[in-house]
């Protein structure tokens, strides 16, 4: 199975939305694009706030993110996503694409067999246009 784990995003819509429709940057629309046209079998938000959200999930507006966490905090957060990641998936033999910062696969990548980061290292800049050639 092919799951993609797009993280979250600070541009959010005002109102309680499914968790695909909350975000609304051109970043995450971009690689939210990008997963349906790789034909992901499961598409997951990594939610600071929530943890491990999947497309349909209902949540309420936040401003929460995982750049003002510490590592312990990032940690016991990663933790919460693992569990619930590994209850809805397989983490030794899916393959697992990262639409991600490094803060928020951190502590997620060293758990999970199968990893690709397709945009590792990539400016936001150049992930947009990554985004704009790919979707």
């Amino acid at each position: 199975m092919r799951v993609v784990l797009i993280s979250c995003v600070s541009k959010k819509r005002c109102v309680t939305s499914m968790a695909k429709e909350m975000y609304i940057s051109p970043l995450f629309k971009g690689a939210y694009k990008y997963a349906k046209k790789i034909n992901a079998d499961k598409i997951f938000i990594l939610s600071a706030k929530y943890g491990l959200l999947e497309e349909n999930d209902v949540i309420e507006p936040y401003n929460e993110t995982l750049n003002k966490k510490n590592n312990l905090e990032i940690k016991l957060w990663a933790k919460k996503v693992l569990a619930r990641l590994s209850s809805k998936t397989d983490l030794k033999s899916d393959e697992f694409i990262f639409l991600a910062g490094e803060r928020y696969r951190r502590y997620l990548v060293d758990e999970i067999e199968h990893v690709l980061i397709p945009l590792k290292g990539m400016p936001i800049g150049k992930q947009l246009s990554f985004y704009k050639e790919n979707s």
